[in-house]
């Protein structure tokens, strides 16, 4: 923690930052005036909005703390993460952004994930849609835990506030704003957050870069932290002291982008199909710039603490503690802001994807019936509901923001990831084969990531993306039936793309 006047400073500029938000999502609740609305944002969002959108949603406080923790503590090896990600995001959104975005409009405008599986297999059947329902609820809860982690932590570094207390007024504030305005309030806040967020992670080592004196005093300042620990790590290497398998299962993070609802979920409300390829361009360029500047801090504060001869408790707050040493303490704070804009974004997002889940793809599914007005009533109760078990969830301080996002990633990357892919790409994909590879894919990711001799060895996502799509081809095979509506609507998803007619 800095010193008092400091840190009335920052937390002035913390209230302010949340004033801001809090503005935001009493604009987009006058503008959500229906359940649709209040889910999807009417499908308005234009390239720039999805594309920040899309990436700060995904990074949360994995970009600002995470990853530039684990580069910290282990050094380049850990930057493969960041290029299967990069990878994988960029495949996602060449390959299944406008073809989910035109095939949610034509099978019955659907407005979640579950809902359009359901759609695109014309079946009168709601297993789909419940299973997917709780598959994203119990893996959200993970998620927006890891967020509330991040936040508590946050907190504590700043302000030398209980993690407790810290932990809880993100969590306030956060379902205030989402709890208003709904998917246009995190959209719209998502913006700023994200611009926040790069700001942030560019002007960091920047500036850390120049008062350690250049590349070449950060290169021997790691050097000498690693001596120093005795030899045992190179931080410096991509490779020194990584395995096959270490590095294929940091590189598979990619993998999970196809999967994630609360990302691919902006795909679905972009403005058409043709505003893919500008939002995929801002959207990469964000992320590559934003996770060079997260690997550059990470390394630059090992030699940073290595010349103050002092080191980090939590490897996970190196980007917060570089932001107070390096600036004055207004820009600091600033600064400070944007890991709270990075955890706040993600959690917002999964709160209305985990509403959605709860209220459209479970409730409506038993067959209640209720206004629209009564729905997104419901939408907003959920949003609480979902907040509450995920803040019980963040009490445990020993969890790791690292941990807990890898467990949820892994979970919705092989549960839904395959079956995305498969219904955007393959005619014949059926009901029994998307229960199938959603089942399996969420089923592996659990018993694999809690089995330490399994998970140690490959990250649970392979052999939970693997056994998936192997389970939903072969059950799909299996019971395939050729339905006119299938083919007919898979033909209007290609016409809007300007994919190929392939045959059934």
């Amino acid at each position: 923690m800095i010193e008092t006047a400091d840190s009335s400073v920052q937390l002035v500029a913390v209230i302010l930052y949340f004033a801001c938000m809090l503005a935001i999502g009493y604009y987009a609740y006058r503008r959500t005036s229906s359940y649709d609305d209040y889910m999807l944002a009417g499908r308005r969002l234009r390239p720039s909005t999805a594309a920040l959108s899309a990436g700060a949603s995904d990074m949360s406080g994995w970009l600002m703390m995470g990853l530039p923790g684990a580069i910290y503590a282990s050094g380049l090896v850990e930057a493969w993460i960041a290029i299967g990600l990069t990878v994988g995001a960029w495949l996602n959104w060449k390959f299944v952004a406008p073809r989910l975005r035109a095939y949610t409009e034509v099978s019955q405008n659907s407005i979640t994930i579950p809902s359009f599986l359901e759609s695109r297999l014309k079946t009168d059947n709601h297993a789909v849609r419940i299973i997917a329902g709780l598959i994203i609820l119990a893996f959200f809860i993970f998620y927006v835990s890891s967020g509330l982690v991040a936040g508590g932590q946050f907190f504590t570094v700043a302000f030398g506030l209980e993690y407790v207390p810290g932990m809880l007024i993100v969590a306030g504030v956060t379902v205030v704003y989402t709890l208003a305005g709904g998917f246009l309030g995190a959209s719209l806040t998502d913006v700023v957050q994200g611009t926040m967020m790069f700001i942030g992670l560019l002007l960091v080592p920047i500036i850390a870069l120049a008062t350690m004196g250049g590349w070449g005093d950060v290169t021997s300042g790691v050097d000498a932290a690693d001596a120093a620990s005795g030899g045992d790590v190179d931080r410096m290497s991509f490779l020194v002291g990584a395995s096959f398998w270490g590095v294929v299962s940091a590189v598979a993070w990619g993998l999970g982008y196809f999967g994630q609802p609360h990302i691919i979920v902006r795909f679905m409300a972009m403005r058409s199909v043709a505003d893919a390829p500008a939002a995929r361009r801002i959207g990469i360029g964000w992320m590559a710039l934003a996770g060079f500047g997260a690997v550059m801090t990470g390394l630059i504060g090992v030699a940073y603490f290595q010349s103050e001869g002092s080191a980090l408790d939590n490897p996970e707050h190196v980007f917060l503690v570089l932001a107070q040493a390096m600036f004055h303490p207004f820009i600091a704070a600033l600064l400070l802001a944007a890991v709270l804009a990075a955890v706040m974004s993600t959690i917002s997002s999964q709160l209305v994807v985990s509403s959605s889940a709860l209220v459209e793809d479970i409730y409506l599914s038993f067959g209640r019936n209720s206004t629209r007005r009564q729905q997104l009533m419901l939408g907003r109760a959920a949003v609480l509901t979902v907040s509450v078990v995920a803040a019980l969830l963040a009490l445990d301080t020993e969890s790791t923001i690292l941990d807990l996002v890898g467990f949820a990633w892994a979970g919705f990357g092989a549960a839904f990831g395959p079956v995305v892919l498969l219904s955007l790409y393959w005619r014949k994909l059926t009901m029994p084969g998307v229960l199938a590879g959603m089942v399996v894919g969420a089923v592996t990711v659990g018993v694999w990531g809690s089995i330490d001799t399994l998970s140690g060895v490959v990250y649970e996502i392979i052999p939970g993306f693997a056994l998936a799509l192997l389970a939903a081809v072969v059950v799909s095979l299996a019971t395939y039936r050729r339905n006119a509506q299938v083919e007919e609507e898979f033909d209007a998803m290609l016409a809007q793309t300007g994919g190929t007619k392939t045959p059934a």
